[in-house]
């Protein structure tokens, strides 16, 4: 990691820095190749993007709708973490990987409708002192941005330098209402805020027509477009490589010690490659650490005769992700503990995806499945009441205690998409067709509870597959992985072989 640049005048330069002399001012911008004169191809999602905003514009008629992209984070003192648009700005533009810190989409409300703006920060020419001088934006420490006609190609929005946006914000904001997606871009919404507040706009007004636009925004994303859901896809499917990736190197996870901290690195090495990024922090969980639900720290060992619960997805370049869990056995094969709450655990995924149907209402995955959980832990005489009674919304609850999580979450730009919907519009929804939810059971026996059987202590198991809803049921889009014990243990053993 290089130093950043000096200022082009300081008067006393901070420590580190090495100040430009004239000459070297006038030498860099000589001797350079002409940028591309062609524009680039759209980007895929602009196909789609299109009727999106026009779907959220048409709920605020006469509205300003402002959505940020967000800017970079500070990770220590003048480096940054790795970049990644709000889920709303890279759903509206279409843009995705790592594009665009600190822009800025407006949909400006017109006679017609509205018209959309996209105002970024275009490359400057050589000649400018960004070009070598500026380290969030210069083309020699972030690489060649686009201008602003390239842009406009790639998005197929209408575009303006950021330079523009204080102008378009304060423009007729007493009269012309104006929604915000707070949470974005602190920065931007003081400025926004600061505006209204000069303009006498009602502030506790303002504020409750900005959450009311982040639930639409959220709401929106709720039915998949066919783009969205092939997606998905692909995520599902370069997730199932790395799964095989992972599956491959066991041997040496358990080899070389901290093997939960190998097979982190190894997936996160195949997202990488494939796509975008790992969507979450991926969960290496082995043994006992497979009964903590977020477990991400992944320092454990892995030891032959343990069970490794991969809970992991690949982010592709548009930001969608998948999310799939396996329970694996580390040397290969389950022991009859271990396949005992692994069938539990598939049984009860299976009645959560035949659950899964256009019409169902969202809740009713989750029913299905704590109801095989519940009669399960009934039948092992875990349970201190009947299976009926535990599951009694009101009385009930005991069967918790080792399955405390839903079922399922609706999942798109965002591993748990759409988090900010209503709950009539999410939990108690009908389930429609192009809907992309998750359906992950599991049990989990810590090795500390005292109410199970000393062989079940220490087993966690999960099944995590990505479902869309279709006309008449759901497909599951990451079938590309084994769920029966039978076909999990011969999908092992033949990666194995393959050495």
């Amino acid at each position: 990691m290089t130093d950043q640049p000096a200022s082009e005048a300081p008067t006393e330069l901070p420590n580190r820095q090495t100040p430009f002399s004239e000459a070297f001012r006038q030498f860099i911008p000589e001797g350079w190749a002409p940028y591309p004169s062609g524009l680039p191809a759209a980007l895929p999602a602009t196909a789609w993007t299109s009727d999106r905003r026009d779907a959220i514009a048409a709920q605020f008629p006469g509205e300003r709708i402002v959505v940020p992209a967000g800017g970079l984070k500070v990770r220590a003192n003048d480096t940054d973490f790795r970049y990644r648009a709000h889920s709303a700005f890279a759903h509206l533009s279409g843009l995705g990987g790592d594009r665009e810190p600190d822009a800025v989409l407006v949909l400006e409300p017109t006679d017609a409708g509205h018209d959309a703006v996209l105002y970024f920060k275009p490359r400057a020419p050589r000649t400018d002192q960004e070009f070598y001088a500026d380290a969030r934006y210069g083309e020699m420490w972030v690489g060649q941005r686009e201008s602003l006609a390239e842009m406009a190609a790639l998005t197929g929005l209408d575009v303006a330098p950021i330079s523009e946006l204080d102008a378009a914000l304060a423009k007729n904001v007493a009269v012309t209402p104006v929604r915000l997606v707070r949470e974005a871009d602190d920065v931007l919404t003081r400025r926004v805020d600061a505006l209204r507040t000069e303009a006498g706009v009602d502030t506790a007004a303002a504020t409750a027509a900005d959450a009311e636009l982040a639930v639409a925004l959220s709401e929106l994303r709720l039915v998949k477009d066919a783009f969205e859901v092939d997606q998905l896809r692909d995520a599902c499917r370069m997730t199932a490589t790395g799964f095989e990736a992972v599956v491959a190197d066991l041997p040496e996870a358990v080899r070389r010690g901290r093997g939960e901290r190998w097979v982190e690195g190894i997936f996160g090495l195949h997202a990488r490659h494939q796509g975008n990024a790992i969507g979450y922090d991926t969960i290496a969980a082995g043994s006992d650490h497979a009964t903590t639900l977020h477990w991400i720290r992944n320092d454990g060992d892995l030891r032959d005769g343990d069970l490794l619960l991969l809970d992991a997805g690949v982010e592709v370049e548009s930001l969608y992700t998948a999310d799939i869990t396996r329970t694996l056995p580390v040397s290969g094969t389950f022991s009859p503990a271990q396949r005992k709450v692994y069938e539990a655990v598939l049984e009860a995924q299976q009645a959560g995806i035949d659950a899964a149907r256009p019409g169902a209402r969202f809740s009713d995955v989750h029913a299905a499945a704590i109801a095989v959980i519940a009669r399960r832990l009934e039948e092992w005489g875990l349970l201190p009441v009947s299976a009926a009674e535990s599951l009694d919304p009101g009385t009930g609850g005991q069967h918790r205690r080792w399955m405390v999580h839903g079922t399922s979450h609706h999942l798109g730009i965002d591993v748990h998409d759409c988090a900010q919907a209503r709950n009539q519009n999410y939990r108690e929804a009908q389930l429609r067709p192009g809907m992309v939810i998750t359906v992950e059971p599991g049990l989990y026996f810590k090795s500390t509870d005292l109410l199970v059987p000393e062989e079940l202590r220490g087993i966690g198991v999960r099944i995590e597959d990505d479902v869309v809803i279709t006309d008449d049921g759901c497909e599951i889009l990451s079938a590309h992985l084994p769920r029966h014990p039978d076909e999990v243990e011969a999908w092992i053993a033949d990666i194995l072989a393959r050495g």
